[in-house]
């Protein structure tokens, strides 16, 4: 039977600018083959499937190209925004979304016509670190770009990423993924995603700037990445020993502009345990709907 489905840009900065994302509703019929059709079809970082809903929230799926992951930043804000628009019989907020990796809320703020849409991500999770020459050989660069002040290091909200610092926007726009040296930064763990980035914003109101690339999902680079940008959040309170309030730009360089808003802190009523509360923000903007036959 047909499927309608919707087209968005998430982290947009305007329309076709930020993350394509397709949602697909009402997909409960669809089997996980036919699902990972539709996303390669669709040729997106991620495409998104709604299979069902509770009075607690709604089933989504979420796959790119080539396989079925756990958890992304832009879908969740994305199809959230579609099932209040399009699903939802009033306009909730939060809408709350069971991923696989578990019950995210997304909340709603600002002008009903243009909001913020905010999720809150797992407390993350800290893990190995790697030295400059291997970080610095999976994005063609040379040792000397990476800073030597902060660790290169795994970091995961719910889809782990490898964090990269790097001195300057110089260096984070020759970046330029060797396979080879990805392949050795990330083969022997399940840290696919990695974002190298400066604190050299194009925009002095900005505070970031950063880039995310992904071979092992099929996404040679990703224009706005809110999984990898929690990481990043997280990483940041870590090691700056500080809460975060901060807005991070990138997609850039494919010519895809985004914002991506970070707050992160240490979680109330953690009692100094060191545990961090991050949420990641931006705007979704519509852009298309239509069947698959």
């Amino acid at each position: 039977m047909p499927h309608e489905f919707h087209l968005c840009d998430v982290f947009a900065t305007e329309r076709y600018a930020g993350n394509q994302l397709a949602v697909i509703p009402d997909a409960g019929d669809l089997s996980t083959d036919e699902m990972q059709a539709v996303a390669n079809e669709m040729n997106y970082s991620e495409s998104t499937f709604v299979t069902g809903s509770d009075d607690e929230g709604w089933d989504v799926r979420i796959f790119t190209p080539n396989s079925e992951i756990p958890f992304a930043g832009h879908p969740t804000l994305g199809t959230a925004a579609v099932v209040r628009e399009h699903l939802a019989d009033d306009d909730p907020d939060p809408v709350t979304l069971h991923l696989e990796v578990g019950d995210v809320p997304v909340r709603v703020e600002g002008e009903s016509d243009d909001p913020l849409y905010w999720m809150n991500q797992q407390p993350p999770e800290f893990g190995e670190t790697f030295d400059r020459e291997t970080a610095a050989a999976a994005l063609g660069l040379s040792a000397e770009d990476v800073r030597d002040d902060l660790p290169v290091q795994w970091v995961s909200t719910g889809l782990p990423t490898v964090v990269v610092p790097l001195q300057d926007r110089a260096a984070l726009e020759r970046a330029e993924v060797d396979l080879d040296g990805y392949a050795a930064l990330t083969g022997d763990h399940d840290g696919k995603n990695v974002l190298a980035f400066c604190p050299e914003p194009r925009d002095p109101a900005h505070d970031y700037a950063d880039r995310v690339f992904a071979p092992f999902y099929g996404v040679t680079e990703d224009p706005a990445t809110g999984s990898s940008n929690g990481c990043l959040a997280g990483y940041l309170v870590r090691h700056r020993d500080e809460p975060l309030d901060a807005v991070v730009e990138q997609g850039y360089e494919m010519s895809r502009p985004s914002l991506l808003h970070l707050v992160a802190g240490e979680r109330d009523g953690s009692d100094g345990d060191g545990e961090i509360e991050v949420q990641v923000g931006g705007r979704v903007v519509p852009v298309a709907r239509g069947e698959l036959y």
